[in-house]
């Protein structure tokens, strides 16, 4: 299975249980948290176990909402899928933990388990820790495909160097929207993120909690931010890890990506060079560079095995900029190909990490749905094309790679909403993770939420390129995390400059041996979390 189809697949499609949202709230125990009602111990009675061999404790339900929350009485109504990994301990309950891993359209199901497993068991015994699939997402319902295959090999070369690739690129992002606008005309004005904040409030009331605990990653960070200015009250406590910048939802965060993964690309250069023992590429990052652009422009005339032209082979290689533990098989089917003509490699990179099967298609749909939805993008494709071409000028990466991603939004059918001023005075104390050298999130989004949440807490991993950095094998992040999910304690000031507190990044990867091909929790995660977050 290709990562994102793990990233969104989720735990089994079974949908046991149904719960329906109830009104009646939970009062607080002795220890500030969420206590059961009647109402909530009927809605817990609906949860059906629906473990796997790697989360055997976790159960599933379903819950009904409205697919319009200004008219939730009469109209129409969608599903929501939810799990859960009960809390064990008998002594303190601090309420439900709900987790989200981003997109927007990551499948938050087999999050719950992974989150649950990978905090000290004293702390996870301690909440309910809820996953959830978004309206439109795995195995909610209705579930968006707006175009099966849109991502089947070969694409047309993603930089448009001739009038016929930009037209056969427009034509692809036309006949997405035009697609979506077809199968789900009616659904599209409702998926968007402040639909999505309303629905976990949804959640929250069904599990009769007065208040939640969050904890979100990449987008996930903008919905927590969201659901905390729409409902202060309603937070007890919040995580947001690789913060989105809501400054420049969503056009701009786009462009600012495109030169973050450029320098993480070289980065990746820079550590090929440093194990030219084992990849024989040399020890000039620069000439590994060009190489690896030869290798593009070879592949955009003759794809590999029929199936890895240039489009693909940048969407193999975009992973290396969320997660470097993917940098030593990278490494490998590339000097494979350049050392030896040998592609082998690559197609099984490709299908490990760059290809998108019915999950994926999900996934890309709600992605387009809500970012398109969420905010205004250029109608004329003259702002794209000249805006691209400057960022692709200083870094050719992903530029359009990532502009043809998006390209829909150009398009697209339904009027888009105002993006949310999540600057926030009401909210308690919020903890913030953020590498210095993230890609998908550049490290000023993280500064940025740290100004906008008064009282909020900035973590950082200084020299960290990783997206998604908790429950990720660095022990002072996990520290933090888990002292805050205990007591609410956040670090102050412990850092210099914005930092309250600075953890050293984890090593880079070694090149793989036997001993070290097996996956590791950063691994897991990152599959969890998956790729344009």
């Amino acid at each position: 299975m290709n990562r994102r189809a793990a990233a969104l697949c989720g735990v089994a499609a079974v949908m046991a249980g149904t719960i329906t949202a109830v009104p009646a709230e939970a009062r607080s125990g002795p220890t500030g948290a969420p206590r059961a009602t009647p109402s909530a111990a009927a809605a817990k009675a609906t949860w059906k176990k629906c473990g796997t061999k790697k989360y055997p404790t976790l159960q599933c339900a379903s819950l009904k909402v409205p697919l319009d929350h200004a008219n939730p009485q009469h109209g129409r109504r969608i599903t929501l899928a939810l799990s859960r990994v009960p809390h064990t301990s008998k002594k303190r309950y601090q309420g439900p933990l709900l987790v989200n891993p981003g997109g927007p359209g990551g499948s938050g199901r087999t999050l719950a388990g992974f989150v649950a497993a990978s905090l000290p068991k004293n702390v996870a015994a301690q909440y309910d820790v809820i996953g959830f699939d978004p309206r439109g997402v795995g195995a909610s319902r209705p579930a968006l495909d707006c175009r099966p295959g849109h991502f089947a090999p070969v694409r047309p070369d993603s930089r448009p160097a001739t009038r016929a690739l930009e037209k056969a690129n427009l034509d692809r992002a036309r006949a997405f929207a035009k697609a979506c606008a077809t199968k789900y005309g009616d659904l599209l004005p409702y998926v968007d993120t402040v639909s999505a904040v309303k629905d976990m409030d949804a959640i929250r009331r069904a599990l009769g909690a007065e208040r939640i605990n969050y904890f979100g990653y990449s987008y996930g960070t903008y919905l927590g931010a969201v659901y905390a200015k729409l409902y202060p009250g309603r937070v007890r406590r919040m995580v947001l890890d690789s913060v989105v910048d809501p400054t420049g939802v969503w056009y701009d965060d786009n462009l600012a990506q495109d030169y973050a993964f450029d320098s993480r690309h070289r980065a990746f250069m820079a550590w090929v060079a440093q194990h030219d023992a084992t990849y024989e590429l040399g020890t000039d990052p620069e000439r590994i560079e060009a190489a690896w652009y030869a290798m593009r422009a070879a592949l955009a005339k003759k794809p590999a095995a029929g199936t890895v032209g240039a489009a693909e082979l940048e969407d193999t290689f975009s992973p290396g900029g969320y997660f470097n533990g993917y940098w030593p098989s990278l490494a490998e089917a590339f000097a494979a190909r350049v050392k030896d003509g040998n592609d082998d490699p690559l197609v099984e990179a490709y299908e490990n990490l760059g290809a998108v099967d019915a999950a994926g298609d999900n996934g890309y749909s709600v992605y387009t749905s809500v970012q398109c939805r969420d905010a205004s993008w250029p109608r004329d494709w003259e702002q794209w094309r000249d805006d691209n071409w400057k960022v692709h000028a200083k870094a050719p990466f992903l530029a359009w790679n990532n502009a043809w991603y998006n390209a829909p939004c150009a398009f697209w059918p339904t009027d888009p909403a105002q993006p949310v001023d999540v600057s926030n005075d009401s909210v308690p104390p919020v903890l913030l993770f953020q590498a210095t050298d993230d890609a998908a999130t550049p490290y000023e989004g993280g500064v940025t939420v740290h100004h906008l949440l008064s009282g909020s807490s900035l973590v950082v991993e200084q020299g960290g390129g990783n997206h998604g950095i908790t429950l990720s094998g660095n022990t002072c992040l996990d520290r933090h995390l888990a002292t805050y999910l205990t007591d609410g304690r956040v670090p102050r000031g412990e850092g210099a400059g914005e930092a309250d507190a600075v953890c050293e990044k984890l090593p880079d990867p070694k090149p793989r041996t036997a001993k070290t091909a097996s996956a590791s929790t950063g691994a897991t995660l990152h599959g969890l979390l998956g790729f344009r977050s």
